[in-house]
């Protein structure tokens, strides 16, 4: 009996976890295609940035903080770092509803907004309704 030939098949691709699960990045860069039913991926620490923001600028509009700077020494926080978080606050509704159910892009991630990526909101929105 002859032993049937071996087919070998190589596929590049690379496995990076996000939000706690793993996502499949193939050599181009294109993300393998999910199911249309996906579960939600809530980003939990984007989801308390965004709740320590709104808390944030609910405190300096109701005129309890004179200025970020005066907030930033009440939370013993940097004053760049308040600002950063609060410019979440100025995200379309339509992203922070997305983002509270869990229904982001997989590029619209907590370390994305404090490195300073511009999300545009025409291009915010068509991502968090994927």
């Amino acid at each position: 009996m002859t032993a049937a030939p071996t087919v070998t098949v190589r596929a590049p691709f690379a496995i990076r976890k996000r939000g706690g699960r793993k996502l499949i990045i193939a050599p181009d860069g294109a993300v393998a295609p999910r199911p249309e039913a996906r579960p939600p991926r809530i980003d939990n620490a984007l989801v308390k940035a965004l709740a320590r923001a709104f808390r944030w600028r609910r405190m300096l509009e109701s005129g309890d903080y004179g200025s970020i700077a005066d907030l930033a020494r009440a939370e013993k926080i940097s004053r760049p770092y308040l600002t950063t978080m609060l410019r979440l606050t100025f995200l379309a509704p339509s992203v922070v509803e997305a983002i509270l159910d869990g229904r982001q892009g997989e590029d619209v991630t907590l370390e994305a907004v404090m490195a300073g990526v511009a999300v545009v909101w025409g291009n915010a929105v068509g991502r968090a309704q994927m």
